[in-house]
This record gives C-alpha cells, sequence and structure tokens, in this order.
C-alpha cells in the first residue's frame, strides 16, 4: 500500500475509531487472488469486544463507499484486535501487557534473549520479574526502552489467574 493511500485512509478512519474509544493500531491493504483485502486493527485498554468490531465494520464500510479511498477494485474488509501474537511496539502495548509474560529481543552489548514478566510500565522502561529456573526464586530487573530490539508477549496455556493464586 502506498504511503499516501495508507495516510488517506488512516485520516479518513481514525475519527471512526476514536469514537469507539479504540485506537487505530495497523492498516494494512493486501492481496487475495483478484480481490484486496483491506485490514483494520484496533484495541483498546480493556481490549475489543466483538460486537464493538462489527459495528465499527459497518461504519467504516459505509464511509468507505462513501469516498474512492480503495479505487474501484473488490475488496474485502476485515475489523479485528491484534493477535495475541502482535510484537509490542509502542508505550501502550506494554501498558496493555502488564501482568503478562513477555520474550525480549535485547539489543547492544547485552544483546540476547530475555523472558519475563512486565510487573510495571513507567516512560522509561519496565520493571520485570524473571522467572527462576530449576526451582530458585524469581528475580527483578529494570529494563529500559533502548535496551530493547523486538518484544512479544509469550501465550501462557498453565498460569494461574489472580483469584487461584490468592486462594
Amino acid at each position: 500500500m502506498s504511503t499516501t493511500q495508507s495516510e488517506r485512509l488512516r485520516g479518513l478512519l481514525e475519527p471512526l475509531v476514536s469514537a469507539q474509544q479504540l485506537d487505530l493500531e495497523e492498516i494494512e491493504v493486501s492481496r487475495a487472488g483478484r480481490r484486496r483485502v483491506l485490514r483494520i486493527i484496533v484495541d483498546s485498554d480493556e481490549g475489543v469486544e466483538l460486537d464493538t468490531c462489527a459495528e465499527l465494520s459497518r461504519a467504516i464500510s459505509e464511509k468507505l463507499d462513501e469516498t474512492d479511498a480503495m479505487g474501484d477494485d473488490e475488496y474485502v474488509l476485515e475489523v479485528s484486535s491484534p493477535g495475541a501474537d502482535r510484537p509490542l511496539t509502542e508505550h501502550r502495548h506494554y501498558v496493555r501487557a502488564t501482568g503478562r509474560l513477555a520474550r525480549f529481543h535485547l539489543a547492544g552489548d547485552d544483546s540476547g534473549e530475555l523472558v519475563a514478566r512486565i510487573l510495571a510500565v513507567d516512560e522509561d522502561g519496565l520493571d520485570l520479574e524473571v522467572p527462576g529456573v530449576k526451582g530458585r526464586k524469581p528475580t527483578s530487573r529494570r529494563l529500559a526502552f533502548d535496551e530493547i530490539a523486538k518484544a512479544r508477549v509469550e501465550i501462557e496455556f498453565n498460569r494461574k489467574d489472580k483469584k487461584e493464586e490468592e486462594a
């Protein structure tokens, strides 16, 4: 997708997304056979409900029908929340991942990987809990944003929720 089309779509769709108290995370246009797919990714601090995606999809569809932003070719519109494997790239992504386990690819001299739970986020970086290995206790670590090359939430299938931990 050209930058001009991307900017035009963002300008057109951002007010609709904001009206639903959501953040416009990504706009992607790709090919699927003869058709194009317009994928709109939205999120919020509370997550995104299916009904909200459906309402937003209808509003976006109406707005796009009123304009020539997508041209005359057929396209499929997809409105969804980001997947669990989405990279953490913005400050708000880290805030939303507080309490979750994440995999960090470190930058610079300390390059390597780190898997840790995000405990707190501020303007400069993250407070982490690094799980203990082989019966050892977890340790605390501070990680500045400029030390992070890439980060992604790790999916946990067997984590107890806080109510179970407190019991």
